[in-house]
């Protein structure tokens, strides 16, 4: 007789632990996106790639920048490496991810479609891997930050918080690390250096440039052209 008490006893205790998963995930949610709204006015604090570097080498290098104070060069570079579209999405390149699997089906092979919004997003409110576990969440806050933040903020905190290699943080620490100069004195051709590399920054050097890295720095030279022509970076420029 006492068997459906135990049943019922299980039930409940089911339902507990999913309410309390739910309230969680609510909690979760609602403190992240609290977050989100303080760093529109200050500076991230630090990533989970950060903490990541700091076990490994035991120190990061990093100062944060304002973007007026970065050379517009930099701002050129990066668009042009990364995110030729970052003007004209709100956060998620939605053609780019159809290109990207139309690519897939042809060659087999599955190139990235992550807007410089969204590579933001991932190094700020989540963590590297993950796979698409990682991407849902990665594709709202995205959004969230785009539309919340604004183009010029989000470009901010990108180059504040990349990485650069070598434990370098941010394009202030970059430029001196690699060049010794402040990053609103960086030359074209150092700005395509950088941002050429960082798809790799542990593997690909600045100092000195292999082959491949000299190679994509010219390319990203003549894209560079090509963005200020087409005014591809004007909505981080202010007018």
């Amino acid at each position: 007789m006492a068997q459906p008490f135990a049943k019922s006893d299980q039930r409940r205790s089911i339902v507990d632990w999913v309410w309390i998963g739910i309230k969680f995930l609510g909690g979760l949610f609602v403190t992240v996106h609290v977050y989100a709204l303080i760093l529109f006015y200050a500076p991230v604090p630090a990533t989970a790639t950060m903490a990541e570097r700091v076990i490994e080498h035991g120190r990061v290098y990093r100062s944060w920048t304002p973007i007026e104070e970065v050379s517009p060069h930099l701002v050129r570079a990066v668009i042009a490496a990364e995110d030729t579209r970052f003007c004209l999405h709100n956060g998620v390149d939605v053609d780019a991810i159809r290109t990207a699997l139309d690519e897939r089906e042809r060659t087999g092979r599955l190139r990235g479609a992550s807007t410089i919004t969204q590579q933001t997003a991932k190094n700020v409110f989540l963590w590297n891997g993950g796979g698409f576990a990682r991407k849902a969440p990665e594709a709202w806050m995205a959004v969230f930050i785009d539309g919340f933040w604004g183009k010029r903020r989000v470009l901010e905190v990108y180059l504040n918080v990349a990485e650069w290699g070598d434990g370098l943080f941010g394009i202030e620490a970059a430029a001196w690390g690699r060049f010794g100069k402040p990053a609103r004195d960086l030359t074209a051709g150092e700005a395509a250096l950088l941002a050429a590399v960082l798809p790799s920054p542990n593997k690909w050097r600045v100092d000195p440039p292999g082959p491949y890295v000299a190679s994509r720095a010219r390319g990203l030279l003549a894209r560079m052209n090509t963005v200020e022509r087409d005014g591809l970076a004007a909505c981080v420029f202010l007018p």
